[in-house]
């Protein structure tokens, strides 16, 4: 979801990338973006103050950033500094400029900064991940029986209560919240248990609703009532861009 929650931006293996218009509770499908040579695993809104700018990574070992001029959506840069599939990116605090985080499966990580210039200033750490490292496990969330295949950490907005969704080869996905300040005691709540392996989760920049994509062909969109209970409020199936009504007696099979 973009920071207004007005457009979703799905990836696929398909090697496309797809940009839903999600407002009024529907979805139009206003662009298709093709640039990319192999699945496209991952893609990031950057901050609204930059534009409407859009990363994606994939197998090809490319990243491309798009961005969005009088409504047509073109390359603003490609990067393909990496030696293997690039399988997620991540934009900075947008008060630290614009600036993307890359990491592939060659165990490196680039840093994308846009310099005064316009030009794409490059960082690479190489062996990012060693066992060198000083962190230590603090918590260990067991729910899944199978792989887990994503985890998104919902954008804080300021309150006490801490979440996370993750999802899983077993076709679950799980709402994990913590109310303790220390982070001691977390708490799990099944979202919904899907017919194939759930791929990626993700947050819209308020946190109240979550975009999940699968082994299904759907992305669909969740959010959590006043009675503490998530409910689906739509889904795009493969290939569509117009809704699928949600009704009540619906939400509550699901």
């Amino acid at each position: 979801m973009d920071y207004y929650g007005t457009r979703l931006a799905t990836c696929s293996s398909d090697r496309t990338v797809k940009i839903f218009d999600v407002r009024n509770g529907g979805q139009i499908l206003v662009a298709d973006l093709r640039g990319h040579e192999g699945p496209v695993w991952q893609v990031a809104w950057a901050h609204p103050m930059f534009g409407n700018i859009l990363a994606s990574c994939s197998y090809d070992r490319k990243v491309i950033i798009w961005k969005e001029e009088n409504g047509a959506w073109d390359k603003m840069h490609e990067y393909t500094g990496h030696e293997s599939s690039v399988n997620s990116v991540c934009w900075g605090p947008y008060e630290f400029g614009l600036i993307l985080a890359c990491g592939s499966s060659d165990g490196a990580i680039s840093l994308l900064t846009l310099t005064g210039d316009q030009q794409w200033d490059v960082k690479k750490i190489s062996n990012a991940h060693t066992e060198d490292g000083q962190w230590k496990e603090d918590q260990k969330l067991e729910a899944h029986s199978d792989w887990v295949r994503d985890v998104g950490w919902a954008p804080s907005i300021g309150l006490p209560t801490s979440t996370i969704a993750s999802c899983s080869q077993d076709g679950r996905v799980f709402i994990w919240t913590c109310d303790d300040p220390a982070g001691n005691t977390w708490t799990a709540k099944l979202l919904h248990k899907f017919n194939d392996v759930v791929w990626h989760v993700s947050w819209s920049i308020t946190g109240n609703i979550l975009a999940v994509s699968g082994g299904d062909n759907k992305v669909t969109l969740w959010k959590e009532s006043m009675d503490g209970q998530w409910a689906c409020i739509s889904d795009v199936s493969k290939g569509q861009g117009a809704v699928s009504a949600i009704t009540d007696s619906q939400q509550n099979e699901q």
